[in-house]
């Protein structure tokens, strides 16, 4: 049976869905104090990810939430998840993990995060958070579901999972942008005394031997995991300053309006200030967003150059100097795994080639969570509610093509070259 599937993919056993569901549109005065109606379901899929993978940053879990936006455009949904527990990828983290940005700017498509919006949620306030989203909306899920690979199938698609074969009009991805773990190939040649994590790896202090610890990588993760290291262990932050915000962003004060107007409607792909900061954001790092440099100061963090390698079974810094260390903890990002989606859609880099997460060449195929998907918010969870609409209305049918791209638009290379 051909069903019409938007699908953010993993594995799902088969089980009949509901015939027969209500269609109304969802609006957000259904939400106070009003039982919601339930999802449509039966002719779309959504499905998750291909492989059980975490995600680095709590703010990049896109694995939830995206049917409430094709719910609204009245297309039936089904979503599928690797986990057997909604934001599970997200209570794994470290302990210490928070948001980079505040509960103001948390919150998806008809509930606000329930939080201060000046707060910083935790990891598993926002994972609680996603957990009750689902309830309420009484998403149909499908967890514990891993699709091992998707292809094109006559006028559609195929997923595989676990044996079984499902069919779809529609696939939508939706497994974010941190798969797979990276770390320099020079780390094999260090002491096998040092203890070495990845960043995904790293939940508390107490996972470190005594002595220094050295944060390779100072972006966002880099100096959230340094300032927690640093009331246990003498604390070295490497590698170039990535600066930070220019404006605090806390709750719905003037600043913190003004910068996320700027993230989602100045800094996108159609504009030619956007594309540099995407290149920005891609090639050197985030800005740090909760942090600044006076508070890595004053816990006592040395900063140090770029690690370039090792020497005497030590890592090197960019000036030759040896870093005698007991702990290494790589915050050095992540490569893209799509290994289990077996069509022509990527670039040279491994990413998906697409506009706004429509994939041209593949009718049907769309991405959402991506870094910079479309504007430097799209990898927030405030900022993702507008690619899943966009999409929303691309499955719809009510997608005008030039939407949104301002005057002068011209193509972007990095797009076409697969850098999305």
């Amino acid at each position: 049976m051909a069903l019409s599937i938007t699908s953010l993919v993993t594995r799902m056993p088969h089980r009949p869905l509901a015939e027969h569901c209500t269609t109304r549109v969802i609006r957000h005065r259904d939400l106070r104090g009003h039982k919601p109606p339930r999802p449509p379901c039966v002719r779309l899929y959504i499905g998750l990810t291909a492989q059980d993978r975490p995600s680095i940053r709590a703010k990049e879990d896109t694995t939830d939430m995206r049917a409430h936006n094709v719910d609204r455009e009245r297309v039936d949904t089904v979503m599928v998840d690797g986990h057997e527990r909604i934001g599970e990828a997200r209570r794994r983290r470290g302990d210490s993990l928070r948001l980079f940005t505040p509960a103001a700017y948390d919150g998806l498509p008809g509930i606000p995060f329930p939080a201060p919006p000046d707060a910083y949620p935790t990891k598993d306030a926002m994972a609680d958070y996603l957990e009750a989203y689902a309830v309420r909306f009484a998403l149909p899920l499908r967890l514990g579901t891993v699709v091992d690979r998707l292809s094109r199938q006559g006028d559609g698609y195929a997923l595989s999972t676990a044996g079984r074969r499902l069919a779809a009009n529609h696939v939508v991805v939706a497994t974010g942008a941190f798969h797979r773990p990276w770390v320099p190939a020079f780390a094999s040649a260090l002491d096998p005394g040092i203890v070495q994590l990845h960043s995904v790896q790293y939940r508390t202090p107490d996972q470190l031997q005594d002595g220094p610890g050295l944060i390779v990588g100072a972006g966002n993760s880099g100096a959230e995991i340094a300032i927690d290291l640093a009331t246990h262990h003498p604390t070295w932050l490497s590698g170039r300053d990535t600066g930070h915000l220019p404006l605090a962003l806390r709750g719905r004060g003037l600043r913190g309006r003004l910068f996320w107007w700027l993230a989602t409607h100045v800094f996108t792909v159609d504009r030619r200030l956007g594309r540099a900061v995407k290149r920005r954001e891609l090639g050197h790092g985030a800005l740090l967003i909760r942090l600044r440099r006076e508070d890595l100061e004053a816990a006592g963090i040395r900063r140090v150059p770029r690690t370039v390698g090792a020497r005497n079974r030590r890592p090197v810094f960019q000036d030759g100097r040896i870093a005698d260390v007991a702990n290494v903890v790589w915050c050095t990002r992540f490569r893209p795994d799509f290994g289990w989606i077996d069509l022509p859609v990527f670039g040279a880099n491994g990413s998906p080639v697409h506009y706004r997460g429509v994939v041209k060449d593949e009718p049907g195929l769309y991405f959402v969570g991506l870094l910079f998907l479309y504007s430097l918010g799209s990898s927030t969870v405030g900022g993702v509610g507008r690619d899943a609409a966009y999409i929303a209305q691309h499955i719809g049918g009510r997608h005008r093509p030039e939407h949104g791209r301002a005057s002068g638009w011209i193509p972007e290379p990095a797009l076409r070259a697969g850098h999305a």
